[in-house]
């Protein structure tokens, strides 16, 4: 009897859930909440308004997109993994392909900046070449000839005065100064004052730089002086001494004191004359 009591009140018991079914349901469970948080925290749905989902496969498709995107996700991290190495190593590809271009970016610049100091040096050398065959020689310049030999004070009655003036007109023709010869007496006054200014520092060095001074005497007797000074004062007459004549290298009179008359026998007066006719 009693074991039939006991039968009935366990045939009457509901039988508890087993815990597979609990462990299959709890994810979809666990979805369900996290897709209504989301719901919840993302606003309102996008669903266009009097559209209704069919009741009762709202968990289980919550839950299948939960897996689907799970497993959607795990597809697309796994391609990103695999896509991540050929990346870097396309990168560290370009890296080490970077210097190799650098390299024959600076070697073919440095090969144009080698052509191109070539093609200067070339240009330049032809040109410099060119120039240089082209170009006249130029003489060199002269020197400057040494001062002139002026002579002192007097005149020398037993000089060859013509081989004197020959001999200066050889060394205008050389050096390109004038002969000034100088017709006087030693008995002279107006002479001795000549020469007195012809020894003075400043007129010496003028006629030493432009003149081949000459002295001729022609208070003797000689005929040769005489005739000279006919020669190179040809007008005649009447001389007053000193008679001053200045002649080109080529032999020709210039000036002729007989003619245009004496300077002043002072330093200012006979260096103005000097400097007048100086070459």
């Amino acid at each position: 009897m009693s074991s039939r009591l006991l039968r009935s009140v366990r045939s009457g018991r509901r039988p508890a859930p087993s815990r597979s079914y609990l462990a299959r349901r709890l994810p979809m469970v666990a979805a369900a909440v996290v897709v209504a948080g989301l719901a919840t925290a993302c606003g309102p749905s996008s669903t266009p308004a009097g559209s209704a989902a069919p009741a009762g496969a709202q968990e289980p498709s919550s839950a299948t997109a939960a897996d689907r995107t799970s497993q959607d996700a795990s597809p697309a991290a796994s391609a990103t993994a695999s896509v991540l190495p050929s990346a870097s190593a396309s990168g560290s590809a370009s890296a080490s392909a970077s210097p190799s271009g650098a390299a024959t970016g600076s070697s073919s610049g440095s090969e144009g900046k080698g052509g191109g100091a070539a093609d200067a040096g070339s240009r330049s050398g032809s040109g410099t070449g060119s120039g240089t065959g082209g170009a006249k020689p130029t003489s060199a310049a002269l020197p400057a000839p040494a001062p002139a030999k002026v002579p002192g004070p007097g005149y020398d009655s037993s000089a060859d005065a013509g081989a004197l003036i020959d001999a200066a007109l050889r060394s205008a023709k050389s050096d390109g100064r004038m002969v000034l010869l100088d017709f006087g007496a030693n008995w002279c006054g107006n002479c001795k004052a000549a020469d007195k200014v012809f020894a003075q520092p400043v007129t010496s060095a003028l006629l030493a730089d432009d003149y081949h001074l000459v002295k001729v005497d022609i208070g003797g007797d000689s005929s040769a002086n005489s005739a000279l000074l006919r020669k190179y004062s040809p007008s005649g007459g009447t001389y007053t001494m000193p008679v001053l004549v200045v002649v080109s290298p080529s032999g020709t009179t210039r000036v002729d004191t007989h003619v245009t008359g004496n300077p002043s026998l002072t330093a200012d007066g006979i260096g103005s004359f000097l400097r007048k006719w100086a070459p």
